[in-house]
C-alpha cells in the first residue's frame, strides 16, 4: 500500500477539501483528485465522498481511517528509526603504523582502546616506507600515525620512544669481548640497507662521525636481510624493534656512539579530533609509559 496516498486520503479528510489539502501536500487540486481515485480503484470502494461544501469520509472509508492513521504513524516511526541507525554509522579510526610499531606495539594498543570503545572500529594499514604515514596523513587517507620522526609540518607529533640502534653482524664476527660496536668500523664493510628508506635513519647516525658506507640497498624484509648477515653477506644496522625476536643467527650489538630514532604518535594538525582519538591517544600514553618501564632491550647475542 502507498503511504503517500494514504497520507493524503488522511489530510483531505481532516481538512474537508481537496483545495486545502493540494495547499498543504503541494499537489494541484486535479493531480490529488486523480489519486484518490486510483487510491479507491486499488482498494476497490469509495473512501470519500464529494459534494459542493467539500468532501467526508464514506463510511467505509470511516472504518478504515483508524487503522490507517496507526500505519502512517508506524511508517513514519520506522522511517525515523532508519534515519537514526543511518546517522549512528560507526566511527572509524584510520592508523598508518610501521610494520615493526604494528607487529609489537599495536595489538596491545588496540586490545586496551577496545575495551574503552568497543563501538569504534580500528583500519589499521601497516607500512614499511619510513615516509609512508606522513604522506597518507597529509593527503587525508589517515587519522593517527605512528612512525619516526621526519620534517612534515601537517603532523602534530607526540614523542613516545627513543629506540636505540643496533649493528647487526654474522655470529663470526671478530668482536673481542666488546659490548659495543663503534660506528666507524662500519666503514669499508658491505653494509646491506634495510628498505623503505630506513637509510634516512642510517644516515642521520652516520653523518655526525662523517662514516661512508657501501651501502646496498635491499628489496627485502627486514627479516631477509637479518638472514643474508647470518649468512656472513654483510653487516647492517637496525632498531631494537624491527630485530625483535628475529636475533638467533646474527649478534646484535648496540652501536657507539649511541645511535637512536625517535618513535612517536601524529595527527593532522589542522583537523578536529574526535573523542574517540583523544581516548585512544591515552591508551597509547599508557601503554609506552608501562612499556618504557619494563622492557629493557634486544638482548644481545654473543
Amino acid at each position: 500500500m502507498d503511504s503517500k496516498k494514504l497520507e493524503i486520503l488522511m489530510t483531505a479528510a481532516d481538512l474537508g477539501s481537496f483545495t486545502k489539502a493540494s495547499e498543504v501536500v503541494g499537489y494541484t487540486q486535479s493531480g490529488l483528485t486523480h489519486m484518490m481515485d486510483v487510491l479507491e480503484r486499488e482498494i476497490g470502494f469509495p473512501l470519500l465522498q464529494r459534494s459542493h461544501s467539500g468532501i467526508q469520509l464514506t463510511e467505509q472509508g470511516a472504518q478504515l481511517m483508524p487503522a490507517i492513521r496507526e500505519f502512517l504513524q508506524a511508517n513514519a516511526n520506522l522511517e525515523n528509526q532508519i534515519r537514526t541507525v543511518a546517522e549512528k554509522k560507526a566511527e572509524v579510526i584510520r592508523i598508518a603504523a610501521y610494520a615493526s610499531i604494528a607487529m609489537h606495539w599495536m595489538p596491545e594498543i588496540l586490545y586496551r582502546f577496545r575495551r574503552l570503545c568497543p563501538e569504534v572500529n580500528v583500519d589499521l594499514r601497516m607500512v614499511d616506507h619510513a615516509l609512508e604515514p606522513f604522506e597518507l596523513l597529509e593527503r587525508g587517507q589517515t587519522d593517527v600515525i605512528f612512525a619516526s620522526r621526519q620534517n612534515y609540518t601537517c603532523c602534530d607529533w607526540i614523542p613516545l620512544y627513543n629506540e636505540r640502534m643496533y649493528a647487526i653482524l654474522p655470529k663470526d664476527y671478530p668482536l673481542e669481548n666488546r659490548s659495543k660496536f663503534p660506528l666507524e668500523e662500519f666503514a669499508g664493510q658491505e653494509f646491506l640497507m634495510p628498505y623503505g628508506r630506513f637509510d634516512i635513519d642510517v644516515k642521520a647516525a652516520l653523518e655526525p662521525v662523517g662514516i661512508r658506507l657501501d651501502a646496498k640497498i635491499s628489496r627485502v624484509d627486514d627479516e631477509t636481510v637479518i638472514r643474508m648477515v647470518g649468512r656472513g653477506l654483510g653487516v647492517s644496522m637496525m632498531t631494537e624493534l624491527m630485530i625483535r625476536g628475529r636475533t638467533d643467527d646474527v649478534l646484535c650489538v648496540p652501536v657507539t656512539p649511541t645511535a637512536i630514532r625517535e618513535l612517536g604518535m601524529g595527527t593532522h594538525v589542522r583537523k578536529k579530533e574526535s573523542s574517540s582519538v583523544q581516548k585512544l591517544k591515552d591508551c597509547v600514553l599508557d601503554f609506552i609509559h608501562e612499556y618504557s618501564s619494563s622492557y629493557s632491550g634486544v638482548p644481545t647475542a654473543r
